[in-house]
């Protein structure tokens, strides 16, 4: 299939890219200026240089397209973006995978697709987009949930990673708050694989939420970050109202959730399989060590 993919050159996205190319699909990536479309151009995609919200452009986009995976999601893009995708599917039967977040369903130590909503301020957004495409007729809409990414040395475990060191004798790794919260993880090459699942086989008006199992404490990854790093003091807790003024009210309230999730529905329904290394391993040995290039 010739698919649609936003985002392309992201964190996730670029891992998307790889493996639609991989399956023996051709992407048209929608990217905002040259040198991205270089990058992608680069890797065997074709570009087409525009705004995400311009609605004109992504929907004669969608329409010669063979399916739509929607990655640079956010408030402002997904009003325009998401209608604009529908209006140039409609009627075609062809698969939209839109983006959802782990951090919709709030605290909850077994999260499942069917688990009630609550959202942070941060992500609150989400809901409306995510309605408009699982209710879509004539179009096969699906939504697929992130938990945590992590991989290759990028994105949130970074705020773990490089979080403050104490001073004195004993340095240590401040935590977000005591720790104690849970984080719901998966690896990003393992996330684009349910990706590209979805967009083949996804049922319409599903959600699948993408976790690869590993649930481990915020204290657990921050001692792993530690020993990793050499601090002897380990890793300490802070007090929530810093950890507040540290990261800003809206990242902290989420980073405090305590989420546990273990994407059954795709194993299950998809035949989703993740085996990447687990973000402990990849903090203590891996791309997060200080030894990271």
């Amino acid at each position: 299939m010739n698919i649609l993919l936003t985002g392309a050159t992201g964190f996730i996205g670029s891992s998307v890219l790889t493996r639609l190319l991989d399956e023996g699909h051709s992407v048209t990536a929608l990217v905002r200026d040259a040198d991205k479309a270089s990058a992608v151009e680069a890797v065997g995609a074709s570009a087409v240089v525009g705004d995400a919200s311009d609605a004109d452009l992504v929907e004669r986009t969608a329409r010669v397209s063979d399916g739509v995976i929607h990655l640079a999601s956010g408030k402002d893009v997904d009003a325009v973006l998401v209608p604009a995708v529908l209006a140039g599917l409609a009627g075609s039967g062809k698969p939209f995978v839109h983006t959802g977040g782990i951090w919709t369903y709030g605290s909850n130590d077994d999260i499942t697709e069917e688990s009630p909503v609550a959202p942070p301020a941060i992500t609150a957004w989400r809901s409306a987009a995510e309605d408009l495409v699982r209710g879509a007729e004539g179009v096969r809409g699906t939504v697929v949930v992130p938990s945590i990414v992590y991989g290759h040395g990028k994105g949130l475990p970074n705020v773990v990673a490089d979080a403050p060191r104490t001073e004195g004798a004993a340095p240590a790794l401040r935590l977000i708050g005591d720790g104690s919260q849970h984080w719901a993880t998966v690896h990003v090459d393992d996330l684009a694989a349910l990706y590209v699942l979805a967009l083949e086989h996804g049922t319409a008006g599903a959600t699948y939420i993408g976790a690869g199992g590993q649930n481990p404490t915020v204290r657990e990854l921050g001692e792993a970050a530690a020993q990793a790093a050499g601090l002897t003091g380990g890793a300490v807790a802070e007090p929530v109202d810093e950890t507040r003024s540290r990261l800003g009210e809206g990242l902290a309230e989420a980073l405090l959730l305590d989420q546990q999730a273990r994407g059954s529905k795709a194993r299950i329904d998809l035949g989703w399989e993740p085996n990447g290394a687990t973000l402990l391993e990849e903090l203590l040995v891996g791309s997060y060590a200080p030894a990271r290039v």
